[in-house]
Parts: C-alpha cells; sequence; structure tokens
C-alpha cells in the first residue's frame, strides 16, 4: 500500500459490490457529509476471526436506528461483507471499518428521509493505536470539549457527529505532546477519552463512569467481564475530577486502543502496574480464542 487512505491497493465493500480501493467514492452532495446522517463501527480482526463481530454489526444498525438512518442491511449481510471485504484484501489481522450513510438524493436539506441510505466496509493493517503507550502509559490531556447530554445527541449511537468534539480535543492534545485527552460529561464528571473508556484502580478496586452520556464500548463490557470474572470488584459511578488524584492505576479500552495503560493525565500520574498489565494481557488473549 502505499499514499493515504484514499491512495491504496485493494478492494472496499459498497453496497454489495467488491470496488477497487480508489474508486470508492461519494458525490460531494451526499448528505452525511453536509449533515452528519452517518453511523460506523471500528473492529478487529484477529488470526482471521472479529472480536465481538456480530454484537458491532447489531450496535451499526442500532446507532442507525437513533439517530433516524434504516440502515438496509440485516445483520447476516454486515457480517457477510465484512468477510468478503477481509478475504478480497487477504487479511486475517485488521482492523474493520463498517459505516452507513444517508447519501445524496432528491433533497439536499436538513431533512432529507427520501435519500438513499449506503453501508461500505473497508479493512485495513493497523498496529497500536497509541504506539508504544502500551508500555509506559499514555500521556492525557485534558479536554475543555464536554460529552453533551443524551437530552442534545443519542450518546449511545456510535454517530460521526458525535466524533468532531473529539478530533478538536484530540488535536489540541496532540499539540500539547500528548496522545489523547480525557473529556469531561456536561456535568463536570470524569467521561472518558476521545475514542475510549476508562477505568482507574484504587485499594485493589476498579472504578470507571457509568457511561449515561457516552458510548458503552464493547470493549469496556468485555474488559468489566474480565474483572467480575476474577472476583475484582468494579464501581461503575459517578467519578468527580478531584478523585483522580486518589487513584493509583489507570487504563483506556477500546476497539483500537484494546487495553492501553495511562500513565499521566494532566498533573496527575499513574503507575502501570500489575492490575494494568495483567488485564491488557489477558484481553490480548481473549481476542484470540
Amino acid at each position: 500500500m502505499t499514499g493515504g487512505y484514499d491512495d491504496r491497493d485493494g478492494k472496499i465493500w459498497m453496497d454489495g459490490q467488491l470496488v477497487d480501493w480508489r474508486s470508492a467514492n461519494v458525490h460531494i452532495l451526499t448528505h452525511a457529509m453536509h449533515y452528519a446522517s452517518s453511523v460506523f463501527e471500528g473492529e478487529r480482526c484477529y488470526s482471521g476471526k472479529i472480536f465481538k463481530s456480530r454484537e458491532h454489526s447489531e450496535r451499526l444498525i442500532q446507532s442507525g436506528k437513533l439517530i433516524d438512518v434504516e440502515i438496509p442491511y440485516t445483520v447476516d449481510e454486515i457480517e457477510a461483507a465484512k468477510v468478503a471485504a477481509l478475504e478480497a484484501n487477504g487479511l486475517t489481522d485488521a482492523y474493520v471499518r463498517a459505516v452507513a450513510w444517508r447519501g445524496a438524493g432528491d433533497m439536499m436539506g436538513v431533512a432529507s428521509a427520501a435519500n438513499p441510505v449506503h453501508l461500505a466496509v473497508a479493512c485495513w493493517e493497523w498496529g497500536s493505536y497509541y504506539g508504544d503507550a502500551k508500555f509506559k502509559g499514555a500521556k492525557l490531556d485534558v479536554a475543555k470539549w464536554k460529552r453533551p447530554s443524551p437530552e442534545t445527541a443519542p450518546s449511545q449511537a456510535k454517530a460521526a457527529g458525535l466524533y468532531m468534539i473529539a478530533t478538536m480535543s484530540k488535536h489540541a492534545a496532540e499539540a500539547k505532546g500528548c496522545s489523547d485527552a480525557m473529556m469531561f460529561d456536561y456535568r463536570g464528571y470524569v467521561a472518558e477519552a476521545t475514542g475510549a473508556n476508562i477505568f482507574f484502580v484504587k485499594d485493589g478496586e476498579v472504578h470507571t463512569p457509568t457511561p449515561d452520556a457516552f458510548l458503552n464500548g464493547i470493549t469496556r463490557q468485555t474488559v468489566i467481564g474480565m474483572l467480575e470474572h476474577h472476583q475484582i470488584k468494579v464501581h461503575e459511578r459517578v467519578i468527580m475530577p478531584d478523585e483522580l488524584e486518589g487513584f493509583e492505576q489507570c487504563w483506556l479500552t477500546g476497539t483500537a486502543a484494546e487495553v492501553t495503560p495511562v500513565g499521566q493525565i494532566g498533573d496527575y500520574n499513574f503507575d502501570v502496574g500489575a492490575m494494568t498489565r495483567d488485564i491488557a494481557e489477558e484481553y490480548e488473549k481473549t481476542v484470540r480464542l
């Protein structure tokens, strides 16, 4: 592969057809480009098997419903599309991106319900999302932007529009030499990073924010299940900013992030401790079962 993401060899599945990578284009008046009518999933394939694949496909359809984008494919059809994309590109270990969007049609306004809805699946090789942070711990900024109230946006949808503030926050963090940013929610509570959920450790127990204003990630749910299996107490609760000083360890979870230790958030430092390392190692084994 050469060039940027628009200039590669390979195939992308689009609306039932495998098309050449460089030809996988949409019209400039695509509704999603103007009004954010798009939802997506990020998934990882390990040794030929996408981890929690059906859960991702189910969530894609549900995300669409939450933003009034009715995806014209079933879970089984989305599953088959992902397999076809992986096979067409000869990949067994890859990142998989399924995306659905409202396209160009007879209407070009905020309300464009008659415009067709499209689906595409792309896949590519993608290493660690945070580079060497898995070993020394990621450095996070504290974002000035906050996760919105669920009364203003459908927080349980993996919707493209909800990532605008994440992009701005991560750009600001990278300009300061950080890997990512931690975001508060609209109430000022600790929420998550720009594209990953967050966990803290104190006195052998785990604390993680209640996902009532941000996405309850599939990796997040997997890790909570792993912790409970080991009889480690998990507190899903409101976490206030001033509590950061008292936490000993911290990690992020997400399909791209997997389980990534955090060494610093703003002025607060954390150890890459035994529990963090153990959970990261167990997750890496779990996704390959």
